[in-house]
């Protein structure tokens, strides 16, 4: 009895693994011309994503130029312990916080009430030109919004404070002050990026079953009941999805916006880590120092993802795995 059924384990077993191998190559037959668009993807992460992964080893060398990734010196963990006894880097640290955590606060859920209120308009006209101007910004780059504000909100000649002081206002230097420096940066990033952020929430709520709003409405339930019983539940998967991605960058503070924004004036409160990198890693030739901490972001990065996939599946939602 045993051998047959060994030999059943043997033959089943022959069989799955033949289907397997059945079942990829019809994969590939049918789906070929998918797999080979996936493919500049594949080589773009290759080349520009793990491929300079090696240069990590320069966090725990004492890196020279000439001597390059192979030839410099082994230092071990001196330059993350010279790195943990600089304020200046604890300051971009918390900084970095700060600003991601508000960001996350108030720019997270700003895509998904626009994406809500897009849905919201019957007139189809109205809501693609609603859509189209909501996406222009996005196509802007930082540096000609840089310049845009300066514009509006400059000192000296800016339009809006200009304005402001015709009417007998006192508005302060935005661009230079510690105070109104990152609530100016939380809105600019709201502005530029609301409407192209909504666009996989509008696929979301595009893909709702039509029948559970029929049913609703037939049971009484207003406009504003079907949001919140429907629409926004199913809507739910996509959101945790974006928001593991979100708490994981949560310490990229967004380089490019304040790069071309900030100024010394504002180091205390706008200094981020890629900021102080670029600073220490490039601007000083430091590179060894700039390496460490970009390597403690990302660590710090890969924590915080595994933590935030946990907790959504805590909460029986779907996570990255």
């Amino acid at each position: 009895m045993s051998c047959m059924k060994t030999a059943e384990n043997v033959c089943s077993t022959g069989i799955r693994i033949k289907d397997k191998k059945l079942t990829w190559k019809r994969s590939w037959q049918k789906y070929k011309y998918l797999y080979f668009l996936i493919l500049p993807g594949l080589v773009y992460l290759i080349i520009f994503r793990y491929i300079p992964m090696y240069g990590l080893a320069i966090a725990f060398q004492d890196f020279t130029v000439f001597g390059g990734v192979f030839g410099s010196p082994f230092a071990g963990l001196k330059n993350f312990k010279t790195l943990m006894s600089n304020t200046l880097f604890w300051q971009a640290f918390v900084n970095t916080i700060r600003i991601s955590g508000l960001k996350l606060i108030f720019a997270f859920p700003a895509p998904i009430v626009f994406a809500l209120l897009l849905n919201e308009i019957f007139h189809p006209k109205y809501r693609r030109v609603v859509q189209t101007i909501s996406y222009l910004p996005h196509f802007v780059s930082w540096v000609v919004l840089a310049g845009l504000l300066d514009v509006f909100i400059n000192s000296s000649n800016g339009v809006l404070i200009m304005l402001l002081k015709s009417l007998k206002f006192n508005p302060p230097n935005i661009m230079t002050s510690n105070t109104w420096f990152v609530p100016m940066l939380i809105v600019t990033d709201i502005y530029k990026n609301v409407g192209y952020s909504s666009i996989v929430y509008l696929a979301a709520i595009s893909s709702i079953d039509l029948g559970l709003y029929e049913s609703a409405v037939i049971d009484g339930a207003s406009r504003f009941r079907q949001v919140w019983h429907i629409t926004i539940p199913s809507m739910l998967p996509i959101i945790c999805i974006l928001l593991i991605f979100n708490l994981g960058n949560i310490l990229d503070g967004g380089f490019s916006q304040i790069f071309v924004l900030y100024n010394s004036l504002v180091y205390r409160t706008a200094d981020i880590i890629d900021t102080y990198v670029y600073r220490v890693g490039i601007v000083s030739s430091d590179y060894s120092i700039g390496a460490a901490a970009q390597f403690f972001k990302s660590l710090i990065g890969m924590f915080l993802i595994i933590g935030a996939n946990y907790t959504v599946r805590l909460f029986d939602q779907k996570g990255l795995w």
